[in-house]
């Protein structure tokens, strides 16, 4: 082969890369904006819930004159102003992130921010949520990246519990491997064994089709490995009919940040 062909098929393989790098990038956006579907209406009816607070709380302010009901209403109108507003950020900053800066950071708030957007949309479907910190371990992670895999596995495993059901979310420090954890464990369904083995397989999927809500492209587990991969983590899953899956992501531990370690 000559030195020409040899270069044009280089430049063939670099524009390859980049169109797949591309596509991989839209595939990220869908399903992020897939998850904002789901959400909406749960986020639209917890909304409802606040501004009714601040109207029914105002309301009872200007009625009474006495600095202790009025105290009482604006302490319930601050809280549901602070609600809002930390349920707008977290929808703002997981619509909006991009690209793939990385920082040390407590794999806790990471969490944490997700499950303020996901809590009513758990209760709406009879899901209790059980989280559980036994520490706080950090990571070198893009926050946005990770928010995402948790969405997409936190949503799978409510639409896991269609009766309902228990979620419940370690984190963790595995000292030994240096390694934390986020475990994601739900009540449902669970996966059968002759499928397990392919879950994380582009375009394979356990769901049918006329299921609503994300997923059943067979794209979002396969996403969500690349993702964790790329941070030199891990995702791995038990599961077993009938008694429900736990997904398990894990990050290279990291030291806590000298300025929040103090």
């Amino acid at each position: 082969m000559s030195m020409n062909e040899l270069e044009t098929l280089r430049q063939e393989n670099a524009r390859l890369n980049e169109q797949l790098e591309a596509m991989h990038a839209q595939l990220m956006q869908a399903q992020k904006l897939g998850s904002i579907g789901v959400l909406a209406s749960s986020i639209t009816h917890e909304f409802n819930n606040i501004l009714m607070t601040v109207i029914n709380y105002s309301k009872m302010g200007l009625r009474h004159r006495d600095n202790d009901t009025r105290e009482k209403a604006f302490n319930k109108i601050l809280d549901a102003g602070q609600r809002a507003a930390k349920i707008t950020t977290g929808m703002l900053s997981y619509a909006r992130a991009k690209g793939d800066r990385r920082d040390p950071l407590s794999l806790v708030q990471v969490l944490q921010d997700v499950l303020v957007l996901v809590e009513k949309d758990l209760q709406k479907h009879r899901i209790t949520l059980d989280p559980r910190f036994q520490d706080d371990p950090y990571a070198e992670v893009n926050a946005g990246q990770v928010q995402q895999v948790l969405m997409n596995l936190i949503i799978n495993a409510r639409q896991a519990m269609k009766a309902g059901g228990t979620m419940t979310i370690i984190v963790r420090s595995n000292a030994q491997d240096g390694m934390g954890e986020i475990a994601v464990r739900d009540t449902g369904t669970g996966i059968p064994a002759e499928k397990l083995a392919h879950i994380f397989d582009p375009f394979f999927s356990t769901k049918t089709v006329d299921e609503q809500g994300q997923g059943g492209t067979g794209l979002g587990l396969a996403l969500c490995k690349d993702v964790i991969e790329s941070h030199n983590g891990r995702i791995r899953v038990e599961s077993a009919e009938g008694e429900g899956t736990c997904f398990t992501l894990r990050f290279p531990l990291v030291e806590k940040p000298a300025l929040l370690a103090g």
